[in-house]
């Protein structure tokens, strides 16, 4: 065959001999160019993915500190997990460094830290006390999590993003982790009010599913000019929470988690006010 007859091929289509002998393939992505036409990328941005596996880390140190019996150390890896998968989703909107596969390896994060961790490290605490009915209050949280990241991720540039359908799954597995140290450190045991705990964790696995409204706080511009006295605040707050952090912060997502509820009551209300007044 002569070399006019040969197929061609693109550069995209053919190895990049740099990489030929590592045995991990190149991550490429295509993205909408400016012109409307398809943009293939290659590598991934370093600086938000490190958040993310750090808050996958984190989710992952949790479980393994349920493991030991050490559920302090495991509520407050899960703390820790909120904290940084806040900032990964901020630096890469402020650094412009989205990414396809930034989205779905938060994701996947996400799930292990909000969904998993938790529900093993209340079972290890708590649930375990009850056998089968246990494992089955810890499920509804893991599936509640997994359902609730999947219905997030294919609404995502619908729904009004001042708010969350549903209760978020940071601070659900936030308002678990916070019950796991807070009654921790008033010396309750986990076995002697497992029923309880079950409740709560089955509630907030339903809570992430159902179609309640919460605040996400989205709207905040960290980069504009604030008054002086808000930094003030912010000192105030951070030294209330120091003074005791575990209960404090489990009274700030106990009050979240009910937010929501409260307000579809309130509006729930002001609707039938509103119609009864229609009537007359």
């Amino acid at each position: 065959m002569s070399d006019e007859n040969k197929p061609t091929s693109s550069i995209d289509d053919q190895p990049d001999e740099g990489l030929s002998l590592f045995p991990i393939d190149e991550h490429v992505e295509e993205i909408d160019g400016p012109d409307g036409k398809k943009v293939r990328h290659k590598g991934i941005y370093l600086l938000p993915n490190l958040f993310t596996t750090a808050a996958l880390f984190s989710g992952f140190f949790a479980i393994v500190s349920a493991m030991d019996g050490n559920f302090a150390n495991a509520a407050i890896a899960i703390f820790v997990a909120m904290v940084l998968d806040g900032l990964d989703g901020r630096v890469a909107r402020m650094t412009n460094t989205q990414s396809a596969f930034g989205a779905e390896y938060d994701s996947l994060s996400d799930m292990v830290a909000f969904g998993v961790a938790p529900a093993l490290v209340v079972f290890s605490w708590s649930l375990h006390a009850l056998g089968k009915v246990g494992w089955v209050f810890a499920f509804i949280f893991v599936a509640g999590a997994a359902l609730r990241l999947a219905r997030f991720n294919t609404h995502i540039g619908s729904d009004d993003k001042r708010f969350f359908t549903g209760l978020a799954s940071p601070a659900a597995a936030a308002f678990v982790a916070g019950m796991i140290w807070a009654l921790g450190d008033f010396g309750i045991s986990g076995g002697d009010i497992a029923l309880p705990v079950g409740i709560l964790t089955a509630l907030a696995g339903l809570l992430m599913v159902s179609n309640v409204r919460y605040y996400s706080f989205k709207d905040f511009d960290l980069r504009g000019r604030v008054p002086f006295f808000v930094i003030l605040l912010v000192v105030l707050v951070f030294a209330i929470v120091s003074t005791d952090p575990s209960r404090i912060l489990w009274l700030i997502f106990i009050a979240y988690a009910l937010s929501g509820p409260l307000q579809a009551m309130w509006r729930w209300r002001q609707r039938q006010k509103t119609d009864s007044t229609t009537q007359e």
